[in-house]
C-alpha cells in the first residue's frame, strides 16, 4: 500500500491543516521579508536582531523559501498540506536539536541565538502538530477518514448497519448495534 492510498482526499480535517500552514507561513514570510529588507549580508553573525531573535540574509531567505512553501500548501489544502506541515515541522525540530549544539561555534552560519532554537523548537512543534492533527491518534472516531481508510471492513460495516437503519428495518437495527460494539473494541 501506498502512502497516498492511506490517506482521505476531502475532509473537514483540510481546513485545519490549510490555516495551520498559511498561520505559520506568513509569520515566517513577515520575519524573512524584515531580515531581507534590513539588508543583511549572507553569512554575518555579528547579530542583526528581528523579532528578538538573532539574523542574517541567508536565515532570512531561508525563512521567506519556508514561508512561501507552507503558504502555496495552505492554498492547495488536503492532504498536501498535512504532509508538507510535518516535513517542515520535524525540520524546524531538527533544526533546533542542531543549532543547540553549534550556538558559540564556527559553524553557526545562520547566526542563531538561544532565542532562534526556542523560535525553532515551538514553530516545530505548532507546524508539526497542524500537520498531525486528526492523522495520527491512537483513538481516533470511527467518522474519522484516517480511521475509516485503515479499518476497511469495520468501516463498511458500519456504513451497511447505519445504511439499514436509515431504511429503519429491525434486523439492522440489531446489526447496528451489534457492528458498533464490534467497533468499540477494535480501537
Amino acid at each position: 500500500m501506498e502512502l497516498k492510498d492511506e490517506l482521505p482526499l476531502d475532509h473537514e480535517l483540510a481546513k485545519v491543516y490549510r490555516w495551520g500552514a498559511a498561520f505559520c507561513g506568513v509569520f515566517l514570510l513577515v520575519f524573512g521579508c524584515l531580515g531581507l529588507a534590513g539588508q543583511l549580508s549572507p553569512f554575518d553573525t555579528s547579530g542583526g536582531q528581528i523579532a528578538g531573535m538573532s539574523t542574517n540574509g541567508v536565515l532570512s531567505l531561508i525563512s521567506v523559501v519556508v514561508g512561501v512553501a507552507l503558504v502555496a500548501a495552505g492554498v492547495i489544502g488536503g492532504n498536501f498540506a498535512s504532509t508538507l506541515n510535518m516535513g517542515v515541522g520535524a525540520l524546524f525540530l531538527l533544526s533546533g536539536f542542531i543549532h543547540v549544539f553549534i550556538l558559540d561555534k564556527g559553524a553557526n552560519v545562520l547566526d542563531f541565538g538561544m532565542t532562534n532554537v526556542i523560535f525553532s523548537f515551538v514553530m516545530g512543534l505548532v507546524i508539526l502538530t497542524f500537520g498531525m492533527y486528526g492523522r495520527v491518534s491512537s483513538r481516533l472516531p470511527h467518522d474519522n477518514p484516517y480511521w475509516r481508510r485503515r479499518h476497511p471492513r469495520e468501516a463498511a460495516a458500519e456504513a451497511a448497519a447505519d445504511r439499514a437503519l436509515h431504511a429503519g428495518s429491525p434486523t439492522a437495527i440489531a446489526q447496528s448495534v451489534a457492528s458498533k460494539a464490534l467497533g468499540a473494541g477494535s480501537e
